[in-house]
Order: C-alpha cells, then sequence, then structure tokens
C-alpha cells in the first residue's frame, strides 16, 4: 500500500497581508485556545481586508470562534485596531 506525500504549504513573505494578518491572530492566542479557531478566524479576517469577507464583530459570531477570558466586544475592538495597522 502506498501514501500520498504530504501537503506542501507555501510560506508567505513576512511583510505580505496574509503574514500580518495570521500574526494579529496569533497574538491573541491567549484568548483562544484551539488552533483551528485562530486559523479559520485569520483566513476570515485575510478575506475581510480582500472586501470579501464580514466585520471581525460579525465573524466572531458567524465562525463560531471559542474565546475565554475576554468580552466579546473587547475582543473585536482588538481585532478591528489591529486590522487598521494591517491595511
Amino acid at each position: 500500500m502506498s501514501t500520498k506525500p504530504a501537503f506542501q504549504t507555501t510560506l508567505h513573505p513576512e511583510n505580505s497581508v496574509e503574514t500580518k494578518t495570521y500574526k494579529l491572530v496569533e497574538s491573541l492566542k491567549e484568548f483562544m485556545p484551539i488552533e483551528n479557531d485562530r486559523n479559520r478566524l485569520g483566513y476570515g479576517l485575510f478575506k475581510y481586508l480582500n472586501g470579501e469577507g464580514d466585520a471581525p464583530e460579525v465573524l466572531l459570531q458567524s465562525a463560531k470562534i471559542r474565546f475565554e477570558g475576554i468580552e466579546y466586544s473587547d475582543l473585536a475592538k482588538k481585532l478591528s485596531d489591529g486590522l487598521k495597522d494591517i491595511k
């Protein structure tokens, strides 16, 4: 029986929007313990920056991100402020 090779991921440059967006979400990992939630949120925020997705306030609810130790409005504000720096 043979197996397929592992999926190759492409790393983006340090100054790209993708990298900055995912780093923003990773900087708040103390409030979001599940890695998959952080990845899903990073992708959603990246889509938002490209004009295709929802704002952080909506995305936190629609993506069903589990967070703890912070209020919903405070986390949404931190994300919105961080996105202003990326734009």
